[in-house]
This record gives C-alpha cells, structure tokens and sequence, in this order.
C-alpha cells in the first residue's frame, strides 16, 4: 500500500489476480482486477499502474512505488499494527491476505464471524467474538478441482463453471456443471457447519474473491458477499499503522 497526501493506493497480490483500489478518505473511487505475471518486471508493473490511474493520479501510489514515486509502500507483514490478536501456533504461517479479510469481516460484522474467500485456494477464516484470529481451513479452489477432473478424466470436457438450472443432469456437460457447482457448494456449507458446530454460537458468514457472487449467492449459509472486502482491510490497516 502506498499513500499521498489524501489517497491511498491498496493493492492485493493474488496467485491468480491482482486488485488494485484507489482511496480517497474513506471512499473507494475505482479498482481493478488485473491477471497476476510473476514474470512482469518493477518497470512493466510501473506502466500499467501509471496507465490505470493516469496522470492526474500518477502521484497518488502503487505497488511498483519505488519505480513510481520513490517511496516505499506499507507491505502486510510481521510488525505491521493489524488490530487482531493472531492465535495460530505459528502466526508467521497465515497469509496476509487472510489477516487482511479477517480484520475487514470483523470491523463490518463483528465476531465471531467466519470468511469464505473464493480465490485460487479457497480459504475459511475464523475471527472470535473478542476480535481474534483464530485459524481456518484451505481446500483447492473450484478451479483447480475442475482441471485435475478434465486433466484425469479424457472422456470429460471442459465446461463453463457457472450455476445449472437443475441437480440432475440431462447431459454428460449438465452432470459435470452440476457437481462442479452444487457439489463444491456443498463443500463450502458443509465446511461452515462443521466450523460452526467447533468453536460454538452462531458466526456470521461474509464471502469475497473473484467467485464470491457465484457461490455466495447459492450458498444457504453465506449471507453477505463483498468481493472488495481485502481492500477495505488494507484502508483500515493503513490507517492503524498511521495512527489515524
């Protein structure tokens, strides 16, 4: 994350897609979703972001900030002031993005409450009433599932992962779309059933990624989707870390 004077530039390096979010106080003008390139140099990461914001806001922050502006950016990271006690064995181990989401669903719906984030791995993670950090679950994301099915099974063909209009397929295509959508959705209810039986009461259930509206709105226990819930961690973050 970088800042100006008013504006911060939040930006969210995923495995597969990379979010930008361009914040001016507390409103988010624009953000972006952009397909992550490991192979992309400082300079080639420095003219896209410069193009997406242009040159009224070319000062304003972004992750390549050193080639941008010649400022370090705030990197989520041991040390940085989250807000949220971490009560992993090894706190070290959960990936920032977690911590990020976990502190936004906690600010926008208290604890204990439970993040489902559809990205390349889906993740569940646990925030208590208290506020803390308290672990979560990772399974393969629906995308990698549904390539191991094509790579495994040759008389199976790739097909859109969207919602079918039935469970019970009339086609080899239907029956394929039918258990990659109800059956992961099963995965993600029944996951938030298990979680919630363990640590007890009854946790709020927010999701965000790329795929969060698709699953999130068949979900039976998912009850509120924000695909930008890391940016807003990130804003919320950058302001504990600047004392505002």
């Amino acid at each position: 994350m970088t800042r100006g004077e008013d504006v911060l530039l939040a930006v969210d390096v995923g495995n597969s897609n990379t979010v930008l979010g361009l914040w001016r106080g507390d409103a988010l003008e624009r953000h972006w979703r952009l397909t992550t390139r490991r192979d992309s140099t400082s300079d080639e990461v420095a003219l896209s972001v410069r193009g997406l914001l242009g040159d009224g806001a070319a000062g304003e922050g972004a992750s390549a900030a050193r080639v941008i502006f010649g400022r370090e950016p705030l990197f989520i990271e041991p040390g940085v002031r989250t807000g949220m006690p971490i009560l992993y064995e090894v706190p070290q181990e959960v990936g920032a993005d977690r911590i990020v989401n976990a502190v936004a669903a906690f600010e926008a719906v208290g604890g204990p409450c439970i993040v489902v984030d559809f990205g390349t791995a889906t993740t569940f993670d646990v925030v208590t009433a208290k506020g803390e950090y308290a672990g979560g679950v990772i399974v393969p994301g629906i995308a990698i599932s549904a390539e191991a099915l094509f790579e495994k099974a040759a008389r199976l063909w790739r097909v859109e992962i969207r919602r079918p209009d039935r469970v019970v397929g009339k086609t080899t295509a239907g029956s394929v779309q039918s258990g990659l959508y109800f059956g992961y959705l099963a995965l993600v209810d029944g996951m938030i059933d298990r979680i919630a039986a363990e640590i007890g009461g009854s946790p709020r259930v927010i999701a965000t990624g790329g795929l969060a509206e698709l699953f999130g709105g068949g979900s039976e226990k998912i009850e509120q989707i924000d695909p930008l819930l890391t940016l807003k961690g990130l804003r919320l973050i950058d302001e504990r870390n600047r004392g505002g």
